[in-house]
């Protein structure tokens, strides 16, 4: 563990961790759920605060991209100075501790909101990734596929003025860029039919694929119980999963700092750091 992932397992209430050990020992087949608070350790700021608000404006939405050359200006031009953060980004110590879980049996599913690949850089296999991934992007009219990293370097290269702007980086590849979509900016297009460009991740306002959403679905039925892990649940795409266990009899625990929800729902919840609760809990199992 780093030097503050000690110090946050040394301030883990021990009964705390004791009620998320039994419930995992009562529940061995767990249907994980994480969210942008699993990566917060991994140095990608989250979208919310500890009540649920925006810590900012919300993301772009489906509809603003598509509609509107300003938006996407506006849109790549914040990506180009927010990629970095998340393609550099390393897994932390709790995407490790679900990776082992996993591999003594403990995790049946693993579905996250979040787009950023760390669940499977750290070693979880067939994670369900609700919302897509930043690292692909795709061509809507011919369907061709890129990798993100890959326009970096020629985003870089047609925007250099902007390309050296310092701004502060924001949740999924996002930055704090203030700026104007009227300005010059040159937006990626496909190589391959010179289409638009759009990143393999589900926006606000889009829905969720529902074959997606049916696999997600179905291993939840095979689950015993809900752990969900950084996530204040307030976007529905993550919540119904809740929801439908419950319907399902099926008990939800929580690993956050902060309101979910949820919380209503919840049988337990430990509102502690994501890393050093789950690393603390492997340890426990013996995982």
């Amino acid at each position: 563990m780093t030097e503050s992932a000690l110090l946050n397992a040394a301030a883990l209430d021990p009964a705390a961790l004791d009620a998320l050990q039994a419930f995992v020992e009562r529940h061995p087949r767990l249907f994980v759920l994480t969210g942008a608070g699993i990566s917060t350790d991994s140095g990608i700021p989250g979208y919310r605060d500890e009540n649920g608000a925006w810590k900012r404006s919300p993301p772009i939405t489906l509809q603003e991209f598509l509609g509107s050359q300003a938006w996407r200006r506006r849109y790549w031009a914040r990506s180009m100075l927010g990629w970095p953060t998340v393609g550099l980004a390393q897994p932390n110590g709790a995407h490790r501790a679900l990776a082992r879980l996993e591999t003594a049996g403990f995790v049946r599913a693993l579905v996250t909101q979040n787009v950023d690949g760390l669940h499977q850089r750290a070693g979880s296999h067939g994670v369900i990734e609700l919302h897509g991934s930043i690292g692909h992007v795709h061509c809507l009219d011919c369907g061709a596929q890129y990798t993100r990293a890959s326009l970096q370097p020629l985003l870089e290269e047609n925007n250099p003025d902007i390309a050296g702007a310092i701004a502060e980086p924001a949740a999924d590849g996002d930055a704090h860029l203030d700026f104007d979509g009227s300005l010059p900016f040159a937006v990626p297009a496909c190589a391959a039919c010179g289409g638009m460009l759009k990143p393999s991740v589900v926006f606000f306002g889009e829905n969720v694929p529902r074959a997606r959403v049916a696999e997600a679905s179905a291993a939840l039925d095979e689950a015993d119980a809900v752990l969900v892990v950084g996530s204040s649940l307030m976007v529905y795409s993550g919540y119904r999963f809740c929801a439908w266990a419950q319907q399902r009899g099926k008990p939800v625990a929580a690993v956050n700092l902060g309101r979910t929800r949820a919380d209503p729902l919840l049988a337990l919840k430990v509102a502690a750091p994501c890393a050093a609760t789950l690393e603390a809990l492997v340890q426990r199992l013996g995982a």
